[in-house]
């Protein structure tokens, strides 16, 4: 049986504007970062309204984390100065990891409802990866492993593995 943890701290989610204009809100990313090691940021981009997230991310700098972004539902185009482009949609999992630098560009558009909703969340890389070269590997919905617990649950597995999937989910 696994060991059972208790929460800690409850931190409430706190609206803010980023890029050229999106309301999101941040889970954390401030104060909160010791705490959280080494995680450093976490994002929630909810809207129905193209206005709130349209003018989206343009081009800005990374260097020294991993920025991991799941996309519920919409389409998010991202490029970069390595001349890397693509479209993360609805169940799509993009991991960029920075490294030595990029720039980049995240440009949400909605889906056909203009809706757009997701999280991203910020990792810190370890010392020996800072430098490495900057890299992306997208996930594409039917590509994400997905089991149900006994209890009725849905678990996507995008990173590591989980005791639901651990038996039934084949991992690429």
């Amino acid at each position: 049986m696994a060991d059972v943890r208790r929460i800690k701290k409850v931190w409430k989610a706190k609206p803010t504007v980023e890029g050229a204009g999106v309301r999101l809100k941040r889970v954390f990313g401030n104060h909160e970062v010791p705490q959280l090691d080494p995680f450093l940021l976490l994002d929630d981009f909810r809207s129905n309204d193209p206005a709130e997230y349209v003018r989206g991310f343009p081009w800005h700098p990374h260097r020294g984390i991993e920025t991991i972004t799941y996309v519920l539902a919409g389409d998010v185009e991202h490029g970069d100065s390595l001349g890397n482009r693509g479209v993360i949609s609805s169940g799509d999992v993009q991991w960029m990891t920075a490294g030595s630098g990029i720039i980049h560009q995240e440009m949400p558009k909605g889906d056909r409802e203009g809706r757009m909703w997701g999280f991203q969340l910020w990792a810190n890389l370890p010392a020996r990866h800072k430098m490495m070269d900057p890299r992306y590997r997208e996930v594409k919905r039917d590509d994400i492993p997905e089991a149900t617990t006994a209890e009725g649950a849905t678990v996507r597995v995008v990173c590591g593995r989980s005791l639901a999937c651990a038996a039934r989910c084949a991992r690429s």
